[in-house]
């Protein structure tokens, strides 16, 4: 009988530096499990420090580990748009977390699973952008998308159970788009890798087009749907209403990066072949996403829902970057949303440190924040600042992240695509000056306080932070893109 052959495995090769940022975030949330299994009487500071320190331990091995290389038996691949994306993802998240500092005390800070579950879900938005593995980003998108559902759900108001519910279900049809779409990019090329796919496409000529055509938009959808592209936008405005203001402000911004780093892989191979009818779609797509939610947010007399559809709309420009997909629009990408990190952190640190348990007022209604001017005037001052930079206005921060992607979609002859993003840009440039309004120019409709009842040190230290970076954002521009510039350039894109 002939011996079955041995497999050998030279631990070397699995380059396990690569895999370090996230075993370190993994290795938090089991210290945290372990803590609590110990002593169940700790208070919850406790589980936000060590989950802060955590996440500092993950953001050094990202910057400790400088090169483009594969690892883990082939499936990680952690490049120059690795190590960006996971340096906002782990900074973003260190600062939303910190946000557990409250004065209230709110059901989901109770439990030690709650900070547990943050830190698995960021290790698994990690693998995502560390992968070019169809295979391997399915299982961390729905690793860290599961502990999402369960912290929304955990915020323990009937809303909220509401938003996780439809996340879920929402979520559960993407990730069968996304698993028959790579089903179908496997039988025809042979491998789950988006760099092997794109080179046997390639060498192919894309036969079978219309196949590819159809695993390409089961694609879109999941991709839309994790995104909020239109039309894959309705859940949103429900989720962000249901979570608490600091779990819809991390909603817009670390698991959308995860997802933009997906589709900058994946769409990278129709955007070098100039496949006009994928480019059409996305083209599309990118407009509506833009320009109706934008229009939505119009009608809105909640911030937190016009937060949303503003997200939503964001979103569109961003991914107007992957769409244009040269070197200058990839580096807008980053740095537009680096931008959006800052305005947006800041934006609903401030919903946060209003936050109220009285729920005779809706939480984020306008009129909540009548008259804000005479009563808490820095208060007024600083969210006033936040408005208007979402809006785009100069010299804030988000300004200038508009400024240089327009500027790529010009310098690459998208001239539509640029003009829509300007006339989308003075559309919301109205909508975000209707808090403005009722915070300086209206009378106060409540004589009890609201304000400030969530307030603490550390959350008015982010908010002042933020809104430093957003009024001085002008001189990190250049510093920003350098740094984006050479990462991109180590990827190759």
């Amino acid at each position: 009988m002939n011996e079955i052959p041995k497999i050998a495995i030279d631990f070397a090769s699995l380059n396990f530096t690569t895999i370090a940022p996230m075993i370190a975030a993994i290795i938090g949330a089991l210290v945290i499990l372990c803590v609590d299994l110990v002593n169940k009487k700790l208070d919850k500071s406790l589980y936000i420090i060590l989950a802060i320190l955590f996440l500092l331990i993950d953001l050094g091995f990202i910057f400790a580990f400088n090169s483009d290389s594969r690892g883990f038996f082939d499936l990680l691949l952690v490049d120059g748009i690795s190590t960006l994306s996971q340096a906002i993802i782990v900074i973003a998240s260190i600062f939303f977390i910190a946000l557990g500092f409250s004065k209230l005390s709110f059901q989901e800070f109770r439990y030690p699973e709650y900070f547990a579950l943050f830190l698995f879900m960021i290790a698994g938005f990690q693998f995502m952008v560390s992968s070019d593995s169809l295979i391997l980003i399915f299982v961390s998108l729905e690793t860290a998308s599961l502990a999402l559902y369960t912290m929304i759900a955990m915020h323990n108001r009937l809303t909220a159970i509401e938003a996780a519910i439809k996340y879920f279900t929402m979520g559960a049809l993407a990730a069968a788009f996304f698993a028959f779409g790579s089903m179908i990019f496997y039988a025809q090329t042979g491998s789950v890798e988006l760099g092997q796919i794109s080179y046997i496409l390639t060498q192919n000529n894309f036969e079978n087009y219309f196949v590819i055509l159809v695993g390409t938009v089961f694609l879109i959808a999941a991709l839309g749907f994790k995104l909020s592209l239109f039309p894959f936008h309705l859940w949103v405005a429900d989720v962000y209403e249901g979570s608490s203001s600091a779990l819809a402000g991390f909603i817009s911004i670390v698991p959308k990066i995860a997802g933009f780093i997906v589709a900058l892989r994946f769409f990278e191979i129709f955007i070098i072949s100039d496949d006009i009818f994928i480019q059409t779609i996305l083209y599309t797509m990118v407009v509506l996403t833009m320009t109706i939610p934008n229009i939505i947010a119009l009608l809105q007399n909640d911030i937190k829902r016009m937060l949303a559809y503003s997200s939503i709309s964001n979103a569109g420009f961003a991914m107007a970057a992957i769409l244009i997909g040269t070197h200058q629009a990839t580096q807008s990408l980053f740095l537009y949303w680096a931008m959006f990190l800052i305005t947006n952190l800041g934006g609903f640190t401030m919903l946060w440190l209003n936050r109220i348990k009285d729920e005779s007022l809706t939480d984020d209604s306008l009129n909540k924040y009548a008259g804000l001017v005479k009563t808490s005037p820095v208060t007024a001052c600083i969210m006033a600042l936040f408005m208007l930079s979402l809006a785009g206005l100069p010299p804030f921060a988000l300004f200038w992240g508009k400024l240089y992607l327009i500027s790529s979609a010009l310098n690459a002859g998208f001239m539509f695509l640029a003009l829509i993003m300007v006339l989308n840009s003075a559309i919301a440039a109205y909508y975000y000056l209707k808090p403005i309004v009722y915070m300086f120019l209206k009378e106060p409709i409540n004589s009890k306080e609201y304000y400030l009842q969530n307030a603490t040190m550390p959350i008015k230290f982010i908010a002042a932070i933020c809104a430093i970076f957003t009024i001085l954002s002008i001189f990190t521009i250049e510093p920003l893109l350098q740094i984006i510039s050479y990462y991109i350039q180590i990827s190759g894109f």
